[in-house]
């Protein structure tokens, strides 16, 4: 398994940056590598990937998620894949972004990418595109605001 943790800053409220990053469907503006993804309900996601030139698709489903606070995911069919992204309130206009992806990397092109942490740097690229995106626009495209509680686990949590 391969995992990337990233963090930044963006000069934004922190409704308006977690309800930018609600909308799915426009992450191909600022994550390379992604395609295309589709909102098929609320808590349920088609993604097609790019990875050294090989397509990839998964389907994503949104295990947990709370206003301003966190969205987690995980693969429900095709690539394994999970992640979660944190929101902070630094200040009023001032919010920090933590992301944690985890995926098994398919063959020797992305095993050597993860071992070399091209996907570290990507991911930051991509966080940068983020930030000048919320701070160009200065508001939100839309916005899901819905909960999502996490399941219990095996000790009933």
């Amino acid at each position: 398994m391969a995992t990337v943790n990233s963090s930044i800053d963006i000069d934004a409220p922190i409704s308006t940056v977690y309800n930018q990053w609600t909308q799915f469907e426009s992450f191909p503006q600022f994550m390379s590598g992604v395609d295309s993804i589709v909102q098929k309900s609320d808590t349920l996601t088609d993604w097609t990937v790019s990875i050294a030139g090989v397509t990839r698709e998964f389907e994503a489903t949104i295990v947990e998620q709370h206003p301003d606070e966190r969205i987690a995911w995980n693969s429900s069919v095709g690539e394994e894949h999970s992640g979660v992204v944190t929101f902070h309130r630094l200040a009023a206009d001032t919010t920090r972004i933590t992301l944690q992806l985890t995926w098994t990397p398919q063959g020797i092109v992305e095993k050597i990418g993860a071992l070399l942490q091209v996907d570290d740097i990507q991911i930051d690229r991509d966080l940068k595109k983020f930030k000048h995106l919320v701070e160009t626009n200065g508001f939100e495209t839309g916005a899901w605001r819905g909960d999502v509680d996490r399941a219990p686990d095996s000790t009933g949590r």
